[in-house]
Order: C-alpha cells, then sequence, then structure tokens
C-alpha cells in the first residue's frame, strides 16, 4: 500500500459527503448526501480526509465540545479500500489528535455495523454504554472508550 495521506478538510466537504451517504452505516441510518453534508459543516467539527495515491479514500470527524471531548464522530473508507488498513490508519491518527489534549477518546459504533466494532475492540476500546432507538427506531448505537486515564490526575 502506498503512503496514505491525512489532511485537514479543506474543500473536500461535498465529496465526503457522498462517500457517507453511499456507504454503511449511513445507508441504514437513512443519511442521505444532504444529511451529511450537514453534519460535516456543522460548527466544531474537526474533519480530515484521507488520499490514496491521489484518490480520496476516506473522512475523519473529531468533536472536542460537550460532555464527551476527544469524540470521534465518525470514519468512513472507501468501500473499494476496506480491508488495506486505512480505518486503522484513520483511527491511530484520531487517538493521537485526541490524547495529545484529552485522556479518553469516546465513540459510538452503530450495533449493526460488526466490522466497525470488531476495529474498535482490537484497538482497545470497550463497551461503556448503549443508547437504543437513538439514531433510528429499532436500532441501537453503542458507547465506548478507550483511555489514558481520568480527566482530574
Amino acid at each position: 500500500m502506498s503512503p496514505l495521506a491525512i489532511r485537514p478538510m479543506t474543500t473536500e466537504a461535498e465529496a465526503c459527503a457522498a462517500l457517507m451517504a453511499a456507504t454503511e452505516p449511513w445507508l441504514t441510518l437513512r443519511r442521505d448526501r444532504a444529511a451529511c453534508l450537514r453534519f460535516l459543516q456543522e460548527p466544531g467539527r474537526d474533519c480530515h480526509v484521507a488520499y490514496l495515491d491521489g484518490r480520496l479514500a476516506g473522512v475523519l470527524v473529531l468533536n472536542f465540545q460537550g460532555g464527551f471531548k476527544g469524540y470521534l464522530q465518525a470514519i468512513c473508507v472507501d468501500p473499494d479500500l476496506r480491508g488495506q488498513g486505512l480505518g486503522t490508519a484513520l483511527l491511530d491518527f484520531a487517538e493521537e489528535r485526541i490524547f495529545r489534549e484529552h485522556p479518553n477518546v469516546f465513540l459510538c459504533v452503530s450495533a449493526f455495523n460488526h466490522g466497525a466494532r470488531r476495529l474498535y475492540e482490537r484497538s482497545g476500546y470497550r463497551v461503556v454504554g448503549e443508547l437504543t432507538d437513538y439514531v433510528i427506531q429499532g436500532q441501537s448505537e453503542i458507547l465506548m472508550r478507550k483511555t489514558r486515564g481520568p480527566l482530574a490526575p
């Protein structure tokens, strides 16, 4: 695999929204391109893009506001490029970025998204709760956390 380049999102919001809306879990969660674009453009988002051989390979969305500072809100990898370690690389990037400022990384993974949940568990994330019927009726979001310690030393 050639080097993956991860950098802040600049002009790619439309392309990232299209990528997200065409893949799981956003398909099941009924998030169309317009909803994904609104999500990416909300104030406070720390969005990054990943390029592989000059091709948009994925998107990463972090949030440093609210109760769970250091919240990994989304990782999306182009389905044609999955299984090559890109999700792990994006997760490693997110952790490095978050752990510079906060001792915890939080994320939610859809209960039906078994592959993503396996990735997070292999990377040391533990389930801390389940949010039933949170995004859509009949589906749960699993709250996970990876920690280096408590907020206060």
